[in-house]
């Protein structure tokens, strides 16, 4: 059995390199399907984390009028944490507030200058309300709406919920997109690798002949054939591989400064799950691709 394989992966090789243009074609079709797919799986791993990345941002600002009791802020900040559907209640206090305002204002002179000017400070106290889930910041806003205070001063109730539902949006329309031009490549895929063993056929019409005289089972007529798909897709995996990591490595950079203070690692993602990207591409294209090879061989080589 072992030297049987052996002869057909060598009949398979000796069909690859005598059709070595159309092999060269087939291989690239399958990288550039490969390529979309992988396309894909970034685009959804990007999307993923930055609606994960929005969803922690989310919080909801409470301002209290200026000459709040500390003890009333310290009760109404109990009361809010109390309700179900908030996880926190962070209280900033004025002082707080104007510190944190000085740093993130700290290279414009002229906006320091008028503090120094006023000669007070000009902000409120604040309480920062981080929600349990993302998706029930509706509910807690009304909620809040109706919380009855004589130290809130203003309520800043920020839809963020329309960012998510444009990034979901956008990541839809990639994906459909996505699995659109998957499809092309692999219906363009079947039709080469159909061809391809359509015109090893052909070329090896009076070998087939021969073989069927001395009595060779169909088994071994039509495998090396079915053997040359499993070779396109895997020399196209390995193709595929070696561009992969280098161009998510030069991505990488430009990610970190997008999801500053989050670990969005896609070099690592395609990393841990390698074997499950790549084997699973592989197997799934490896399928498709017998499959035209196995109907070019039952119509080509009946000889």
């Amino acid at each position: 059995m072992f030297s049987s394989l052996l002869r057909i992966l060598k009949f398979s090789l000796q069909d690859i390199t005598r059709n070595i243009w159309l092999s060269v074609v087939t291989i690239t079709i399958l990288i550039l399907a490969m390529f979309s797919i992988n396309t894909l799986i970034l685009t959804q791993t990007i999307s993923t984390n930055a609606v994960k990345a929005i969803k922690e941002k989310i919080n909801i600002n409470l301002y209290l009028t200026s000459d709040s009791s500390e003890i009333d802020i310290l009760n109404l900040k109990d009361k809010i944490k109390a309700m179900d559907r908030v996880k926190d209640v962070k209280y900033i206090s004025k002082q707080e507030a104007l510190d944190s305002f000085r740093a993130s204002n700290e290279n414009n002179e002229e906006v320091l200058q008028a503090l120094v000017e006023l000669g007070q400070n000009p902000l409120s106290p604040s309480l920062v309300i981080t929600p349990y889930n993302a998706d029930e910041v509706a509910d807690l806003i009304e909620e809040l709406k109706v919380l009855d205070s004589e130290i809130i001063e203003s309520r800043d109730f920020s839809d963020n919920s329309l960012i998510l539902d444009k990034i979901n949006n956008i990541t839809k329309r990639i994906n459909d997109i996505g699995i659109f031009i998957i499809a092309i490549f692999v219906i363009t895929s079947l039709l080469v690798i159909y061809n391809s063993i359509k015109v090893a056929i052909y070329t090896h019409k009076k070998e087939i002949e021969i073989m069927r005289l001395v009595g060779a089972s169909n088994v071994f007529i039509y495998a090396p054939y079915l053997m040359s798909s499993v070779v396109y897709t895997l020399v196209a995996l390995i193709i595929i591989i070696a561009i992969s990591f280098p161009l998510l490595s030069l991505i990488q950079p430009y990610l970190e400064v997008f999801f500053v203070d989050y670990n969005v690692n896609v070099v690592s993602y395609f990393t841990n799950n390698f074997l499950t990207i790549f084997g699973i591409q592989f197997l799934g294209i490896v399928a498709i691709n017998i499959l035209a090879s196995y109907i070019a061989v039952k119509k080509y080589a009946r000889i």
